[in-house]
């Protein structure tokens, strides 16, 4: 049985990508390092391991890849911020340095199409970071793609929410720059089909749809599957940059992701995947079909261990919802323990403890509930003496309880958009962190309003509940 190592595994790419490995029967192990959120979004399996993994650890990078046969190497560093360059190139060095002292045979690198003219920040991460593994003595494969449509694709949800949320299209004068996206399920053919392969040399391969369109046109289509109308405007005046700058306003994207992927939009992306579809051979999905999938399917994620497959998640989403989550929360560390932690958290809504701080902005937000369509705030307290899944505290529906270490709240009342609420324990060695964070799918451009209208009585509650919890467990 095959052994590969995924690095990167919580993304877009890396965790639908699972499943269908552990399908033809390799042995798998994802690694990131976000593997909570992993954990909820992949299946158990007898023949899959979730490991923590962070890059920058050079000896951990060491002893997690070393024993596997194929790695897949989807890492980028877009979530970081500024200086994404120089820490994306940092991660491919250790992964470099391990991988020549492991029993690797292939390295399948996820990479971006590079343009014929221009460059992003973004983009040369891609292509410096495919440089630096090809000095490796081990077979590299990098695929160069462009825009890939799916559920959860980054470029493609920027475009998805720009359409459901704003009336009138008013974009960059990049919108008659070219590209022909691939589907994620052509995607995974390719991916799938180089586990098999046994190179002896490194290579690079072009990866793109069947259709070269610009992205006036794939806004048209994207507003005739969703069923608005499609009103759009390019002017010179805004900028790509200008535009990142409004993306967060505009997209449940985040920011800085966005505003990395934005910075190369002006360009042509325009792949040449006749050598690859040679050797793979398929039939390529035409941009309105995969679009209209991907609207299908944009349910579906929900339907995880993230919402502990919540029968009233499932209920309350509605097309239009953002697939990435706007977030904001507090945290704090502290030398009381978890389980004295935890004996205080879970009495959060009690008649005993309230919400541990601005009880009156809690009572407030209920009533408030009248105005957005709810009824009248019901009391409502668990049985006890311990919290369990299904459990209503208030309006509030606990759909994961992991005691000592995890609490999610589905959020009941009334708003444009589907939230929870998520208490977390995590344990540091000497140090114990005490986390609370608000997230939330907004719902159009009213649910955006409706988040940001949020956020100051947002930070300044979970500041305040974060300190009175520990405050609590003295």
């Amino acid at each position: 049985m095959k052994k590969v190592v995924l690095l990167g595994a919580s993304g877009y790419i890396g965790s639908q990508l699972i499943p269908q490995l552990l399908d033809q029967g390799y042995q798998v192990t994802a690694t990131a390092r976000n593997i909570d959120y992993l954990k909820a979004r992949v299946p158990n399996h007898p023949n899959l391991s979730i490991e923590y993994l962070d890059l920058s650890d050079a000896d951990r990078t060491k002893k997690v890849i070393a024993h596997h046969d194929l790695a897949y190497f989807l890492v980028h560093g877009m979530a970081a911020g500024h200086d994404f360059l120089e820490y994306e190139l940092t991660l491919a060095d250790n992964f470099l340095a391990a991988l020549d002292q492991s029993k690797i045979q292939h390295v399948v690198y996820l990479s971006a199409l590079q343009p014929q003219t221009g460059h992003s920040e973004h983009l040369q991460a891609r292509k410096k970071t495919g440089e630096l593994l090809r000095r490796s003595t081990v077979p590299i494969t990098e695929l160069r793609s462009g825009v890939v449509v799916g559920p959860g694709s980054a470029a493609f949800e920027i475009m998805r929410d720009f359409a459901y949320n704003l009336p009138v299209l008013i974009t960059p004068k990049w919108v008659y720059s070219r590209s022909n996206p691939i589907a994620l399920e052509n995607l995974n053919h390719y991916l799938l089909s180089l586990a098999e392969a046994s190179p002896r040399e490194h290579a690079i391969y072009e990866v793109g749809g069947p259709e070269t369109l610009t992205y006036r046109d794939q806004f048209k289509v994207i507003c005739r599957a969703i069923k608005k109308p499609f009103r759009l405007w390019s002017t010179p005046l805004l900028t790509p940059k200008m535009a990142a700058n409004w993306l967060g306003v505009t997209t449940s994207v985040p920011s800085n992701i966005g505003a990395a992927l934005l910075a190369g939009l002006e360009h042509d992306y325009v792949a040449d995947s006749s050598e690859l579809l040679k050797r793979f051979p398929q039939d390529l999905v035409p941009y309105e079909e995969m679009v209209t999938k991907t609207i299908a399917q944009e349910g579906d994620f929900v339907r995880s261990d993230v919402w502990g497959y919540d029968p009233l998640a499932l209920t309350r989403w509605q097309p239009g919802f953002g697939y990435y989550a706007k977030q904001a929360g507090a945290k704090i560390k502290t030398k009381a323990t978890a389980e004295e932690l935890w004996r205080v958290a879970q009495k959060i809504g009690s008649r005993e403890e309230g919400y541990f701080f601005a009880n009156i902005l809690w009572r407030t937000r209920e009533w408030l509930d009248i105005f957005f369509g709810g009824g009248r705030p019901i009391r409502r307290s668990p049985p006890g003496p311990e919290l369990k899944v299904g459990d209503y505290i208030d309006s509030w529906k606990v759909i994961r309880c992991e005691p000592n270490e995890f609490l999610s709240l589905f959020f009941g009342m009334k708003g444009p958009g589907l939230g929870r609420l998520e208490i977390t324990i995590k344990d540091l060695g000497e140090e114990r962190e005490l986390s609370i964070v608000a997230w939330w799918h907004p719902k159009g451009f009213p649910g955006l309003l409706y988040w940001f209208a949020m956020i100051p009585a947002h930070l300044f509650i979970f500041n305040g509940m974060v300190k009175a919890i520990v405050q609590k467990t003295k």
